[in-house]
């Protein structure tokens, strides 16, 4: 399960991690951000120790939002040595996504 943690700056999460972080921008209201909050779950189980995934409010901090082009929810972005190297929009399964995932992480 996907701890909670309050930082100051989402930067900070990007650059200052020695894995690579995935960042799931959702909004409460949203329900395939819902499943996605699911299928997270499980994604971080069977990628434990080598991903971190942020989950990141759009509606809480839309400035973020803006900054990284969040057109439709969910959005996650796959990020390493602090630059995107992977983006997906919607939901995807979670052996869909743990393939992607390893396939970027190797």
């Amino acid at each position: 399960m996907a701890t909670k943690q309050q930082f100051r700056n989402l930067e900070d999460v990007i650059t200052g991690s020695d894995l690579p972080v995935l960042v799931d921008f959702y909004a409460t209201w949203c329900g395939p951000c819902q499943m996605m909050a699911t299928i997270l779950t499980q994604v971080n189980e069977q990628l434990k120790g080598q991903i971190k995934i942020v989950k990141i409010d759009s509606d809480k901090y839309p400035q973020l939002a803006s900054k990284y082009h969040i057109a439709a929810l969910p959005t996650l972005i796959l990020f390493r040595g602090g630059q995107p190297i992977d983006r997906i929009e919607g939901v995807l399964p979670a052996d869909q996504l743990v393939s992607r995932l390893r396939g970027k992480l190797g």
